[in-house]
């Protein structure tokens, strides 16, 4: 039996790097609960679990520095399962020093990828054997040898009663192309316990037939271990979508197995032999990525697919056009149809990129540990919502907002134990994540207990670093928001953590990029809490297509309520306010026709979009609702990233381009922008931007 071509090895060592970093997050959360709750058992043999898997799995697919790294950690929490050693801080503490070593070398191979600091191994390794008091390679106790680890290693797995399974292990046609060996995994499978094994030869073909590449022997087995059924499942973790499996209780002693055995063999023979005379290749059904339950996709495909899908919504919103401009029945039917599938294709696609939050909120659990541990302060982190969905673009550039919300509270915000006990709170600070579905968009939460914003303390530092007027009396929202200008900091010393002013810039930065805001709340020794409103996804929004004029706007159709008209009689009774009675309630509204400065006659009849922001209901004044869209959001370019208001444009199937706007952040500029007296002047940027979508709009659509 011979490997594949080292290409083919790569992209299975590549496999095997995905599923070990998530085993590395899971075993990461795990130490980290049990630093908590060390009389956990079950922890325990979570840990121990993936300490195994990932030290033999390691070895089969190639990668020995990482498994002969990992085994005296294996071994240490061997000691601990069967209650030889204690949970200590020290090894959690070394065991977590070693997983940021075997995440490198994990990645060694990889192009560009750091290696592994043989330093930094070598006295992790020590400290661990002294600890757990584990002899030196090539020191040895007497006792010591291959029987004795393998009760070690079975009794690290369970402490229950011995009992029999009868296991059935048939490689995959693919198995051995991956980089896997069977023999090992039968070597790793006899450490839990006792092992009868009987292989099969009877799917192996005539020899012009065979292929150097597959495996056809099949394995028998009969284990007795204290393990459980997710144990030994765990030894063919990385291959078990390629291959036949079947663990199941042996109902019988392991004398009479061999005779079940031989039996089922002989089975199989004459299943083998009738296949062959009546003409049809006998054939296992196999769990391989074509009938696999789940498939791993490289997120730069998704990505395209998602672009690709795109363009085709915005393809179909030109037939769709056509359709309409063109009395034919039978176009508008295919339209109509196609419209359907686009639709049905648009919300498959985004829900492929849907992702819960969980993974990058469990991550910083390490964060705060360390942080914890560095400045001298009892900091437990509670998560709510880790199941909350979020685009995957979105989460992948989350972590670093979140990170330097984190390390501001974890420094500035909680307070030291003594200072915390002198003013009647619990030793234990706490730091707190959450995310939940709010319309179309998430709300993803920071938030401690600790000493809160000194407001004052931001409002002088403004002025000394001349944001604010002498006499200026901002907001409580504005005074917060001077916290994320660049260089802004009010702490007296610079710190590791913080202190720098560079942290919060580069949240609102980040936020601002994925379209969200920012809002912030504290009390003075009670804590504070951050709030990040971000879009569900970056790629494709249902919206409603609106008219001012020559100029086309979307609205995200989640944020609106309704619409009303709006005529001369109903400006008349609100007196020239900007006002409308919709059931009794008053709702102010804006002119987007003055706020753009569009210049164009007004109908005697304009609608107005009621949307629901952050602070209230607004209502947009427009001129036409040409109705709902699915929209395509592209970026508007550099020149046009300081114009809040606007979340990027869209091409509409007649050619034209509409800006998307943003309800939450025209709203609070427009009510800023009155607030000073220039109603109908809006900033520059704006109106640059209105004016270069009706020219590019005008150019799309002498091209069509």
């Amino acid at each position: 039996m011979q490997h594949s071509p080292s290409g083919n090895t790569e992209q299975f060592k590549q496999s095997f790097r995905e599923e070990a970093r998530e085993i590395l997050i899971d075993l990461e959360t795990a130490l980290l609960e049990l630093n908590e709750r060390r009389d956990d058992q079950e922890l325990v043999g979570r840990v121990f679990r993936a300490l195994h898997t990932i030290k033999g799995s390691g070895a089969m697919f190639g990668f020995e520095k990482l498994a002969s790294f990992t085994h005296d950690l294996e071994t240490a929490f061997d000691e601990v399962r069967t209650g030889r050693l204690e949970i200590s801080t020290g090894l959690i503490d070394l065991t977590l020093a070693a997983l940021d070593q075997i995440r490198d070398l994990l990645e060694e191979d990889s192009a560009g990828a750091p290696a592994a600091d043989p330093v930094a191994c070598a006295k992790i390794l020590e400290q661990v054997r002294l600890l757990a008091g584990i002899a030196p390679p090539g020191k040895t106790n007497k006792e010591d040898g291959p029987a004795a680890c393998s009760v070690a290693t079975a009794d690290a797995y369970g402490s229950g009663p011995m009992r029999d399974w009868y296991i059935h292990f048939a490689p995959g046609p693919d198995l051995l192309r991956c980089g896997a060996n069977p023999l090992l995994l039968l070597r790793e499978l006899g450490q839990l316990g006792g092992l009868a094994a009987k292989a099969s030869m009877a799917e192996i073909p005539p020899l012009a037939e065979l292929d150097p590449e597959r495996c056809y022997i099949s394995w028998d087995l009969i284990l007795s271990t204290a393990a459980d059924r997710d144990a030994i499942r765990d030894v063919f973790i990385f291959v078990e979508d390629n291959c036949e499996l079947s663990i199941q209780p042996a109902p019988v002693s392991l004398a009479e197995a061999d005779a079940s055995t031989a039996a089922c063999e002989a089975d199989r023979t004459a299943k083998a032999l009738e296949d062959k005379r009546q003409g049809t290749p006998g054939r296992r059904t196999y769990d391989t990525p074509d009938t696999a339950s789940s498939l791993r996709v490289p997120a730069a495909k998704l990505d395209q697919f998602v672009d690709l899908v795109g363009e085709l919504v915005t393809v179909q919103a030109r037939l769709s056009e056509l359709a309409a401009r063109h009395d034919d029945p039978d176009v508008a039917e295919v339209s109509e149809e196609i419209e359907r599938l686009t639709s049905a294709l648009r919300e498959n696609s985004m829900n492929i990129r849907m992702m819960p939050i969980r993974g990058t909120f469990e991550k910083f659990r390490r964060l705060v540990h360390d942080l914890a541990r560095d400045l001298n302060k009892n900091v437990e982190l509670t998560i709510e919502g880790a199941e909350t969905e979020l685009d995957k673009t979105v989460i992948d550039q989350l972590s670093d907002p979140l990170m330097h919300l984190i390390r501001n509270s974890m420094d500035h915000g909680i307070e030291p134990p003594e200072i915390r006990a002198a003013n009647g709170k619990r030793p234990m600070a706490n730091v707190h994540l959450s995310a939940r579905h709010s319309g179309a968009s998430v709300l993803v939460g920071v938030s401690d207990d600790g000493r809160g914003i000194d407001a004052d303390a931001v409002r002088k530092r403004g002025i000394e670093k001349g944001l604010l007027a002498a006499d200026a009396e901002p907001s409580e929202a504005e005074t917060f928001a001077l916290i994320f200008q660049p260089g802004f900091s009010t702490a007296k010393t610079v710190t590791d953590v913080s202190g720098r002013g560079v942290g919060m810039d580069v949240v609102r930065q980040r936020v601002d990029s994925l379209r969200g805001s920012i809002d912030v709340a504290s009390k003075p020794g009670q804590g504070t809490s951050v709030t990040l409103r971000l879009p569900l996804t970056l790629a494709i929004i249902d919206g409603l297509l609106v008219s001012i004029g020559d100029a086309f706007f979307v609205l995200p159709l989640a944020n609106t309520q309704e619409c009303i008209e709006l005529t001369q009689s109903d400006v008349e009774t609100a007196n020239g306010k900007h006002l409308a009675n919709v059931r009794g309630q008053l709702i102010p509204y804006i002119r987007l026709r003055e706020y753009f400065n569009i210049r164009t006659p007004r109908p005697k009849i304009e609608q107005i979009m009621i949307v629901e922001t952050e602070t209230g209901r607004y209502g947009f004044v427009v001129d036409l609702v040409l109705g709902d869209c699915q929209t395509v959001i592209k970026n508007l370019g550099r020149f046009y990233r300081h114009v809040q208001v606007v979340s990027g444009a869209t091409i509409l199937g007649n050619g034209a381009v509409a800006l998307i706007l943003d309800p939450e952040r025209l709203a609070q500029d427009a009510v800023r922008t009155i607030a000073h007296g220039q109603r109908g002047r809006p900033p520059a940027s704006i109106a640059a931007a209105v004016k270069q979508a009706q020219h590019e709009g005008a150019a799309h659509q002498r091209v069509m």
